[in-house]
């Protein structure tokens, strides 16, 4: 099958691109996760995925190795779409630093509370309760972690250009988590009505921020 970029059939709006990826591996990624989330994980295999992106198992091999790289690029493929500061674009400013802290609370509801993770978050749970906890590792690893990188990244760069202060980096996104999330994800892989809908993220975002400034704002400011 032919290797060039085409439209992928059933991509969905919110796949957006990433910089760890190609556009044409983005959208293939895109396709392997509606595939997990429609059929499971064992849905997931090369020829499946070669024949639903109208790619060849051999670009398959050569992008992301066997289907646990393929497993491991998805995940990435989904935590990536949670924004924090790049080094080369890490805000100068405090209002800059105070917009990056939105846009990454902002991006962590969107992300979190969509149909794809909290299908990704269902299986890996299934699949410890059977005793094959791949997927669950992969999501710690891949997904959890890189989150909470890049967010440690923008609160150490908010700290030393004193627009914060705190003492432990990973104390102060727990609770820059629980302000933005609260109980809203595990309410939602629980089924339960949503308590958070996503016309109201902007908002729920800026409340988070505002509170988690009120706690850690640099008083020498």
């Amino acid at each position: 099958m032919s290797q060039s970029a085409q439209t992928l059939p059933n991509s969905q709006s919110d796949d957006i691109p990433n910089n760890e990826f190609t556009a044409r591996q983005n959208a293939v990624l895109a396709v392997g996760l509606r595939l997990i989330v429609e059929g499971g994980e064992k849905a997931l295999t090369t020829a499946g995925l070669a024949k639903a992106a109208n790619c060849s198992k051999e670009s398959l091999y050569k992008w992301f190795g066997d289907r646990d790289g393929i497993l491991s690029a998805i995940v990435v493929f989904q935590a990536s779409k949670v924004r924090g500061a790049e080094e080369r674009a890490s805000p100068a400013t405090q209002q800059a630093f105070e917009e990056a802290l939105t846009i990454f609370a902002e991006d962590l509801l969107s992300v979190l509370l969509s149909e794809s993770s909290l299908a990704l978050n269902r299986l890996s749970v299934g699949a410890v309760r059977g005793q094959e906890s791949g997927l669950g590792a992969v999501l710690v690893e891949h997904g959890k972690r890189r989150i909470e990188t890049r967010a440690i990244h923008l609160l150490t760069h908010g700290k030393r250009q004193r627009f914060l202060s705190f003492g432990e980096a990973h104390e102060a996104y727990s609770t820059l988590y629980g302000l933005v999330i609260g109980d809203a994800h595990i309410r939602a892989l629980l089924g339960d009505t949503p308590t958070v809908h996503s016309q109201d993220y902007p908002s729920r975002a800026k409340q988070a921020v505002a509170r988690f400034l009120a706690l850690y704002s640099n008083v020498n400011l």
